[in-house]
């Protein structure tokens, strides 16, 4: 069983149990706190776009940060240029909490992408309810008809998607539903290793205009200015904001921007 069978195995178990405490209906009729951030336009710019992360441990690299709140990290990221949050909310993987997303949209202005591994209409509405703008769907883990009903239930709701491909049949499946927001992720959901020329090789495949979002293992200013020339307009970066102890000044030194 690889760490994608695993998560997805632990978050079943996790959603039959929150469905219980608080059901669909319920979740339904909840009043959102926030009104919706434009996730999509954020990301349009003449430059890369910066979704900058919010995760305090991940299987692949361990613990990243500890007695930082949410907000003060999402408030630096938004002064250094992040165009849009990602916040991953995963508790038992990634040090995650739902409520970290009223956090962050109490304490930046930017708009606030949820990253878990959704895999039902449940954790739609959860998002939805939480306050979240957009949401991250990963191809490789749902069959595609699921796919398709979750993309569509999101978009009925207001909410961007982030459809998030790991490898080429994912890619294709994700393609058939013409994204708005496309997530290329370069690690290998069964190593866990990064390969950077996965962005290159999927850039050929990709056959209609949509924002092109590159995710996991960019470090450094050459790899983003890599992905910017292969005709990406965004990344999502995580672990190399986190594991610095300073997200802001990281966000900050990789656009080449002074820290504030």
């Amino acid at each position: 069983m690889n760490i994608l069978d695993k998560i997805i195995e632990k978050k079943q178990t996790e959603i039959e149990i929150a469905s219980k405490i608080n059901p669909i209906e319920q979740l339904k009729e909840t009043q959102r706190l926030f009104k919706i951030r434009d996730f999509k336009n954020s990301l349009i710019s003449n430059d890369i776009s910066i979704i900058a992360e919010i995760k305090f441990k991940s299987p692949s690299a361990g613990n990243l940060l500890k007695n930082i709140l949410p907000g003060k990290i999402s408030k630096s990221y938004e002064m250094n240029g992040a165009s849009a949050i990602s916040v991953l909310t995963d508790n038992h993987f990634f040090g995650g909490n739902l409520n970290f997303i009223h956090e962050v949209k109490s304490n930046c202005e930017i708009p606030v992408l949820r990253k878990d591994f959704i895999i039902t209409e449940y954790q739609i509405w959860e998002s939805f309810t939480f306050g979240a703008d957009a949401i991250l769907l990963i191809s490789d883990a749902l069959e595609f008809e699921k796919l398709k009903d979750l993309y569509q239930l999101s978009k009925e709701l207001g909410l961007s998607v982030l459809l998030e491909s790991h490898s080429k049949k994912s890619l294709d499946n994700t393609l058939k539903l013409n994204p708005e927001i496309l997530g290329i992720n370069c690690r290998n959901l069964k190593t866990m290793e990064t390969d950077l020329d996965w962005f290159k090789n999927c850039i050929p495949n990709i056959n209609h205009e949509c924002i092109k979002i590159a995710e996991s293992g960019i470090k450094n200013p050459n790899d983003l200015q890599l992905i910017k020339n292969l005709g990406y307009n965004g990344a999502l970066i995580g672990t190399q904001f986190m594991k610095s102890g300073k997200p802001g000044n990281a966000l900050a030194k990789i656009l080449g921007r002074v820290p504030k």
